[in-house]
C-alpha cells in the first residue's frame, strides 16, 4: 500500500471512493476546487494501481486563526483496520503545518460515528470542541473537533519540495 499526494488523474477514483464509503457525497468540481486550492494536502492510498482510500482537506485562511479543515476522509471496508486512514491524516497533517504553518486541524465527525471517533480520539489526538446540532443533511448532528499542529515538527520533505509519502486516514476507518 502506498500513501502519496493526490493528483488531478485521482480526483475521479476519489470521488467513487466517496460514493462508495461514505453519506456525504461532493460534485467533482468541489475535488477540483480542493487540488486546485492545496494540491498540498490531498492525499490517496494506492494498492496495485487502484485508489482504496483518500484524504480531502483545506486551509481555512479567512479565519482568525490559519488552520487546516479535513473535508472527507475514507478507506474502502476491505481496506480498513491496516492504519490507512491514520497514515493519510498524518500526512495532510505534516503539509498543513510544513507548509501553511497551520495552527490547528478541524474536522466534523457524526456523533454516531464510533470508528471515526475512536480514530480521531485515540490514534491522532483529536479532541471535542464543541457539538453542531443538525450539522448533516440528515439532521444528525456532529463533534466539531480539533487537533493542534504546535507540536508536529517540521518536516525537511515539505520544505524541500517533496509531498510524497507520509501517511495517515480518518474518517469511515
Amino acid at each position: 500500500v502506498c500513501v502519496r499526494q493526490a493528483t488531478m488523474a485521482d480526483l475521479m477514483a476519489m470521488q467513487a471512493s466517496n460514493l462508495l464509503c461514505l453519506p456525504e457525497n461532493y460534485q467533482l468540481k468541489y475535488y477540483f476546487y480542493h487540488i486546485l486550492s492545496w494540491p498540498q494536502l490531498l492525499y490517496v492510498a494506492e494498492v496495485d494501481g487502484k485508489i482504496v482510500g483518500y484524504v480531502l482537506a483545506k486551509m481555512e485562511d479567512e479565519a482568525e486563526v490559519s488552520h487546516g479543515h479535513i473535508t472527507s476522509l475514507a478507506v474502502e471496508r476491505t481496506y480498513r483496520k491496516l492504519g490507512l486512514a491514520t497514515k493519510l491524516m498524518r500526512a495532510t497533517h505534516q503539509a498543513m503545518k510544513d507548509v501553511f504553518n497551520a495552527k490547528y486541524v478541524s474536522l466534523h465527525v457524526r456523533v454516531t460515528n464510533k470508528a471515526a471517533f475512536h480514530l480521531y480520539t485515540q490514534s491522532l489526538g483529536y479532541k471535542i470542541h464543541d457539538i453542531e446540532a443538525k450539522y448533516y443533511a440528515d439532521g444528525e448532528d456532529a463533534y466539531d473537533m480539533r487537533k493542534p499542529l504546535d507540536a508536529l515538527p517540521k518536516s525537511e520533505e515539505h520544505l524541500q519540495g517533496g509531498a510524497q509519502g507520509a501517511g495517515a486516514a480518518a474518517d469511515g476507518e
